[in-house]
């Protein structure tokens, strides 16, 4: 049974994630490293790695995942819950309230001027990420030109798994081959669960390619809901902390009720529950094989690599004017020379200055 402290620990620390982990997957992963690597040393960073490669590898939400596999490092079975359970639920919560708004008012609240800091903190955060991560990952000089190979793929149009995939299987038999070169070395609430319990199996990558999703399912056959209650629910999603799969909740309250909000939750999280308990465990035994180790080092620094694609591309769409480049420069001095900080109150400077600059 693990210690009452260590559950306690993993309870709080996803909890407090959940209510300030803005700006999407990678984001949330850059904080997590933070805080369970750097700040709180509960695992080594080359494990952590192996845990973001392992879970960009299986169906479901990218950041959910690795919270539930940092709980269960750390708590074993009930961390693992706890973890999973902390982190979601003030995001569903938060999201389910805006939903009750959204149907009661037909609108939703004017949140945006506090939102618009957070975006350029969070590339700062998610900047540090893969300096730290990627000086781990790139072990050798094959790994390197792997990672930038991954990046190159993802800016062609390869999809986030698919890069990971043709990384760790390419980068498996590239440093194989090179090291034997080298040395030989309800009514409608149980079809909304079943849709998104759906959705939860088959959904790889980040939480962005719900979009896709929803908008063919929901929208285009299923005819639930319109096209602009989907876009309003997106930008919850967006808007709202923690995992950007709280989306479901909105949706299906929507469609729903509370009931709908529950069943669409469930649904849509169970899977990367089952998915990570199962593969947990097999990580360590893959460590041991050297051609599965080989795997797991080219997957995680492409997973490396994709992060630093989406942050390129996050810096295109957010680094708009000279404010957004302030606030970002702002973050990145926080970022490199404040290393225990916590990234709440990153976010919180980000709110705040960015709400400031919106009144010039």
């Amino acid at each position: 049974m693990p210690k009452l402290d260590h559950l306690k620990e993993v309870s709080t620390l996803f909890f407090k994630l959940g209510i300030s982990a803005f700006g999407g997957p990678a984001a949330h992963i850059a904080m997590m490293e933070d805080e369970v690597v750097t700040k709180r040393k509960w695992m080594s960073r080359e494990h952590f790695l192996d845990l973001v490669g392992a879970t960009n590898l299986i169906p479901g939400p990218n950041s959910t995942e690795m919270a539930i596999h940092c709980g269960f490092h750390r708590a074993g079975w009930p961390g693992l819950i706890a973890a999973g359970v902390s982190f979601i639920f003030p995001a569903c919560i938060l999201t389910g309230v805006l939903a009750a708004f959204y149907v009661e008012f037909g609108q939703l609240p004017a949140v945006e001027p506090f939102f618009v800091g957070i975006r350029p903190v969070v590339l700062a955060l998610i900047l540090g990420a893969v300096m730290k991560l990627g000086q781990k990952a790139v072990k050798r000089f094959e790994l390197g030109i792997l990672g930038i190979l991954v990046v190159i793929g993802v800016f062609l149009g390869l999809s986030e798994i698919a890069a990971i995939l043709f990384g760790g299987i390419l980068g498996m038999f590239w440093l194989q081959i090179s090291k034997h070169i080298k040395g030989k070395k309800c009514l409608m609430v149980t079809p909304v669960f079943l849709f998104f319990l759906k959705i939860g199996m088959i959904l790889f990558g980040s939480g962005y390619v719900l979009i896709a999703y929803l908008q063919g399912g929901l929208v285009e056959q299923l005819q639930w809901i319109t096209q602009q209650e989907l876009l309003d629910a997106v930008a919850i999603g967006q808007f709202t902390p923690g995992p950007v799969l709280s989306t479901a909740t909105f949706i299906g309250y929507q469609i729903a009720g509370v009931g709908g909000a529950i069943a669409a939750t469930v649904g849509i999280f169970l899977p990367s529950f089952v998915f990570v308990a199962l593969l947990n465990p097999l990580i360590p035994m893959m460590r041991k094989s050297t051609w599965s180790a080989a795997f797991l080092d080219a997957v995680n620094v492409s997973a490396v690599g994709v992060m630093a694609a989406v942050l390129i591309k996050l810096a295109v769409s957010v680094l708009v004017g000279w404010k957004m480049f302030v606030i970002a420069a702002v973050g990145l001095i926080f970022v490199i020379f404040f290393k225990k900080l916590s990234s709440i109150w990153l976010v919180l400077l980000g709110s705040g200055l960015g709400y400031l600059f919106g009144l010039l």
